[in-house]
């Protein structure tokens, strides 16, 4: 399980790298100077938050392979998104567009798990 969300991630962490560098959103901080952020402000694209994407992506995952985790998984992911908006280092629509990406991604990657796992050619556990 562990190899799973790390993998999870790491590849949604690096989708939303590629979404930050074709969007290139300033951060709230560079537009709306009042209040002053809580927190140190990144320096890279504000869109979509890396946080809730990978935050929502390793919840999917866990809430699959461990289903009574679930509330608690997406009730962590939530927070983690909310507390970036009340930082002030993302706009509300960063922390949406995040979390859906990483749903997306987690979603994909487990669909291509199994389609793996269910491949003629992959080896069958005896």
């Amino acid at each position: 399980m562990l190899l799973l969300v790390a993998t999870t991630a790491l590849t949604t962490s690096f989708v939303t790298s590629l979404f930050k560098y074709l969007v290139q959103r300033d951060r709230p901080p560079t537009v709306v100077l009042d209040p002053e952020p809580l927190v140190g402000v990144p320096t890279t694209s504000s869109f979509p938050s890396g946080h809730a994407s990978t935050s929502f992506a390793c919840a999917y995952v866990v809430s699959r392979l461990a289903p009574r985790l679930t509330v608690y998984v997406y009730a962590l992911a939530a927070l983690i998104g909310f507390s970036r908006i009340y930082v002030g280092v993302h706009y509300p629509l960063d922390v949406l567009a995040g979390a859906v990406l990483g749903l997306v991604v987690a979603k994909a990657l487990l669909t291509l798990l199994e389609a793996l796992r269910r491949s003629p050619q992959a080896p069958q556990a005896d």
